[in-house]
């Protein structure tokens, strides 16, 4: 127990909830060990009751989301998983519990629907500043637009450069037989 009371530390939750196809998920195999339980063992009871997962609560990642995610996370190639990950939305995890029936699953679904809501919350706050921002900016003159300027730069979230590393494949030295 933390000291919140909590079985797992909330920013190890956090930490575990990824963007992907737009949507809040987190992932089987970080979720197998919020459980402590094998990955395989999960996915058997979810495969087992399918029915109960549909798209929009579950799916799997496609070969290109998986090759980013390895890469994102630095995964070598020849460890790890060999099957491409489920991914959980929040009312997939909140399934999760009907299929999962430990004592330990329905806590720490507790735990992870909750750090949904906090994050739910974090945006909408974030909306709510947004729109007050934008309401203060039209009562005063344009003298102050550098400052609304630089608070919506400080409450954008910042873009990573996607830089490309590693070997790169010319067609050039294929075409003309150069190695």
């Amino acid at each position: 127990m933390t000291k919140g009371g909590s079985l797992i530390p909330v920013e190890r939750i956090e930490r575990s909830i990824l963007l992907v196809r737009g949507q809040k998920v987190i992932l089987d195999r970080d979720l197998a060990i919020l459980y402590q339980v094998s990955t395989g063992n999960l996915n058997k009871a979810v495969s087992r009751n399918l029915n109960r997962f549909p798209e929009d609560f579950m799916f799997e990642l496609t070969n290109e989301e998986f090759t980013n995610l390895i890469f994102h996370f630095g995964r070598s190639s020849w460890g790890g998983t060999r099957k491409r990950p489920r991914a959980f939305t929040e009312q997939g995890v909140a399934m999760l519990s009907s299929v999962l029936r430990s004592n330990r699953a329905v806590s720490v679904n507790i735990e992870i629907m909750r750090a949904f809501v906090r994050l739910r919350q974090m945006l909408a706050s974030n909306a709510k500043l947004e729109r007050r921002l934008t309401e203060l900016e039209k009562k005063y003159d344009s003298q102050f637009k550098v400052v609304f300027d630089a608070i919506r730069q400080l409450m954008a979230t910042p873009e990573k450069p996607h830089k490309k590393i590693g070997f790169q494949l010319r067609e050039k030295r294929a075409l003309y037989g150069k190695r």
